[in-house]
Formats: structure tokens, sequence, C-alpha cells
């Protein structure tokens, strides 16, 4: 990068709104014209390991790829793996491709393969698309690899879907954690990371597939919104991530996309210490909520109001059991933390909505609002009372069961709310166990149910994220799961 230029992330930290330097560059091959500017949202939590949220940056930057991919539906569908078969009921045998190369030469083969998965059920926290799932891999030959499960699992295809669980060359665990620099096997080529400012990628000319139309990509982040929105207006990136709502009618209508996603804005309650340990104060809490004002004031109604914790982006869920509500006791001087971050900007307004509406209900409110990486730690910890996320609901494998059991299993890794109760957890193993189809997505909402019945979560609306692409791009992904972006078939008019 030269001394003249700077990059967007370090603009939105200081609050400039005026952008009209270049984007971070650093291309190996030297053709910038054919180089995609990208703004992302959040930068790397965990320094881009694949087996943290990271790894659905690597996704969408199309460097590090799967065994499998799904379809729109959510069924499987070959990616590194060509084909695969149930050997027994805890059993599945995986066929690799053949001639596909890592990006630093070394071929992917059944060894590589066991490393990768290996690695990552070992990690510490283990990927989130592994809670409560026992797995463990083995070769059969140089071109096969056999996934056995403690349990039976149905969905060990789609679990294998899941960024979290890309296969990069056995270098890239050399170090204990997981490295994507030069690993992948993808169209892109990840070749530098620059902390939490940028990242640049350049094509891999060795693709296994059709390779990329682009020379490569550039990447800032960009948590401000603000600064996100001013780029695309400005020029200054070619596809952007997460438009505020707020900012999306002052940019040319033909830049900007909605995709709705199976995304949910919800009030987590932490039921392990606090005022919301009692039921009867999250019944308030729940009262409380008026979704209607959230979507109109905040979300400017580009937002559906929830109804449960899936949204309209999973049509099925639409036909619901009913529940019964716990009654709502008095709040009248109980002291909550009412915390959220500021990397989706619509959240820190929430906040501002939610804390009027819980104190007209007698609670008195302290707000804590930090950036996401400087939150989560605490947020996990159970160190607030309540919690505002803007939660995706079915990234992993394509179906609710992983984000349920991670978010409301006692054991889960991402339960924010604390929360433990035996009948959730045996529902959450019931959904887990069925076969995909209807007797499964019945089981699924049988959980939630539940779950919504405690009060640990409040559902308030799903929303619609708002992509912006400048008019010189084609190609780029509008995907519901976040999963893709940037593909080999993006490019420039």
């Amino acid at each position: 990068m030269t001394t003249n230029t700077f990059r967007l992330g370090a603009l939105a930290a200081v609050g400039t709104l005026t952008l009209t330097a270049c984007f971070s560059s650093g291309a190996a091959s030297g053709d910038t014209e054919n180089r995609a500017r990208v703004a992302m949202l959040q930068p790397p939590r965990s320094g881009l390991s694949q087996f943290s949220d990271d790894a659905f940056k690597l996704s969408r930057w199309s460097t590090a790829e799967t065994l499998i991919t799904l379809d729109d539906l959510g069924d499987a569908e070959p990616g590194l793996a060509t084909g695969w078969n149930r050997v027994d009921d805890r059993t599945w045998s995986f066929d690799l491709r053949p001639d596909v190369r890592f990006h630093n030469g070394t071929p992917l083969d059944a060894s590589a393969v066991v490393t990768a998965l290996t690695a990552a059920t070992t990690s510490a926290p283990k990927p989130r698309i592994l809670d409560g799932v026992e797995l463990t891999v083995s070769a059969t030959d140089d071109d096969t690899v056999a996934v056995s499960t403690k349990d039976i699992d149905p969905l060990v295809p789609q679990r294998l879907s899941s960024p979290q669980l890309s296969i990069l060359a056995p270098e890239a665990y050399s170090g204990g954690g997981s490295d994507p620099v030069g690993t992948g096997t993808g169209p892109f080529v990840l070749t530098a990371v620059d902390g939490t400012s940028g990242a640049t990628l350049d094509r891999n000319d060795d693709y296994w597939g059709e390779p990329a139309k682009l020379s490569g990509i550039d990447v800032d982040f960009v948590p401000d919104g603000t600064a996100r929105a001013a780029a695309l207006r400005n020029g200054t990136a070619d596809v952007v991530e997460a438009i505020p709502v707020s900012q999306a009618d002052n940019i040319d209508r033909s830049l900007v996309h909605e995709v709705p996603m199976p995304r949910t804005n919800t009030l987590y309650l932490n039921t392990a210490s606090g005022v919301f340990r009692d039921p009867a104060m999250r019944a308030v809490a729940r009262e409380a909520v008026d979704e209607d004002r959230l979507v109109d004031q905040v979300y400017e109604g580009r937002a559906d109001i929830a109804n449960g914790l899936l949204g309209p982006a999973l049509p099925w869920a639409a036909d619901r059991p009913a529940r019964t509500e716990t009654p709502a006791g008095d709040a009248t001087g109980k002291t909550i933390t009412l915390a959220t971050f500021t990397d989706r900007a619509e959240l820190p307004e929430v906040a501002v909505l939610l804390q009027q509406e819980l104190e007209a209900k007698g609670f008195v409110v302290n707000q804590v609002v930090r950036e996401y990486q400087f939150i989560e730690t605490d947020a996990l910890s159970g160190a607030f009372d309540a919690f505002i996320l803007s939660r995706a609901t079915v990234l992993d494998s394509g179906d609710p069961v992983a984000y349920m059991y991670s978010d409301f299993a006692c054991d889960g890794s991402f339960n924010i709310s604390q929360f433990c109760d035996p009948q959730v957890d045996a529902a959450l193993d019931d959904a887990s166990a069925t076969e995909p189809g209807n007797e499964r997505r019945a089981a699924i909402l049988a959980a939630e149910k539940l779950i919504l019945e405690r009060d640990a979560a409040i559902p308030m609306l799903h929303e619609r994220v708002v992509q912006g692409e400048s008019e010189a791009i084609t190609g780029v992904a509008r995907d519901p799961r976040e999963r893709i972006l940037i593909t080999n078939q993006t490019s420039f008019e």
C-alpha cells in the first residue's frame, strides 16, 4: 500500500465521511482495474480462524471451500467431494474430487481432509456446527474418507457444508490453529491480511474449476455503516456489505439490493442470574417489546415482524403450534443492563427504543454499546441482563437445529441467555435425530415452542440485508445464508 493510500477502516475510525481516497491495493498481478473493492461489515474476530465466524469471510471471498455445498433449498450438493453415501446409521463415505491442489501446491487427498476435519473437532472452542456432535474422520483410501458420529446424525452432509469445516492444506494447522493465507482451494488465493483493516486476494490460475474472471479482491473492514454507504456513493467500493437502512434512501436505487435473510433480531435475556432469572420478569420484557415500532422507526419497513425464532426465509415455520405464555410480574424499580454492538448500525437505535419500552414497564435501564469484537466475550459470559443480537438461524447447515442448539442447549457454545432446560435439550436432541423432511420440521417447531414459552430469547424482527453493488460490477452473489459474495463469475461489465 502506498503512502498516499489509506483504508476506509481508518476513515471510519476517525469519523470521516468524505471517502475520496482509493481502496487498499497490493495486487501481485498489478491489474488493479480488474480487482473488486469490497467493504465488509465486521473485521475478523479470531484472526480469520476458520473455526470461528471468520470462516464466512473466507467463504464469501471464495478462497476456502468445503466438501459439500448447499442448493437454494438447503439440500446437499458436491463441493470438494463429488459423491457420498451412508454406510450405516453412524458412518458416511465421501469421494474426493480428483486433481485439486491447495494454494500452496500440495494435493487434496484423504490425508489432508482427515487433518482438516480432525483439527476442527479438537479445536477449543470447536466450530458451532459441531455443538453436540462427536465426529471422527478416517481415510478409507487416498481418495475417500469415512466420517463417523457417536450418535445417529442424518445431517452429516449438510454439516460438512459449513464454512467452519472448510478444507485447508495441512500446513494451515501446523501452529495449532488454522491459517488460511495461501492454504485454501478456491478460485481466489488469500495472499495478505492486514490485521483488522483489510485483506488481499489474487486469482488462482490453477483452480480446479473455471478460473475467476476477476484478477483479485481488495477487502476493507469498515464497521461504520455510514462510511460503507458513502463508499458506494462515492465509487470507492464496488461491493458493500450491510448498508444501514437509514442510509439506503440516500443511494441510487439501482445500486441497492435487498436480500431476504434467515436472520432474526433477538433480545436475549440472562436466565441464570440477575433480574431475568425470574420468568415473570422475562415475561414483562416480552410484553414491553413493540415490534411494529421497531420495524417502522428503525428499519423503515425493510424488515418483517417476528412471530418466532425462524422467519419468512423458512416458510414452513409459519405453521407453528400455539404456545402458552408466562404471566408478567411487576418490574417497578428493577435495574437491568441492556447491551448491544455498533457494527450493525440499526442495533443501537433498537436499544434506544427498547430502553424506552422497558422503562415504561418500570425497569431502570443502563445501556452498554461497543464494537462487537469488544463485547462478545462479556455477552457470552453472562455479564449483561439483556443483549440485542442480529442472529443468523441457518448459517451453518441450512437447518436451524444447529443454531438452536448453539444458543439454547445447556452445552451450547453461543448461549448468551445462559439458558439450560432439560426439556428443551430433549426436544433439540429429538429434532437433531429426525430425518430431513416434514417430521424434522415439526420437531424443530416443537423445540422452538418450548424455548419461546420460557422467554429465554424474544425474537423481534427478521432482517432484510441491504447489499450495495456498483453499476460496473456483475455476478455478485446475493446469498441469504451469507456464505458467498464474490465468486469466479463476478466480473466488471
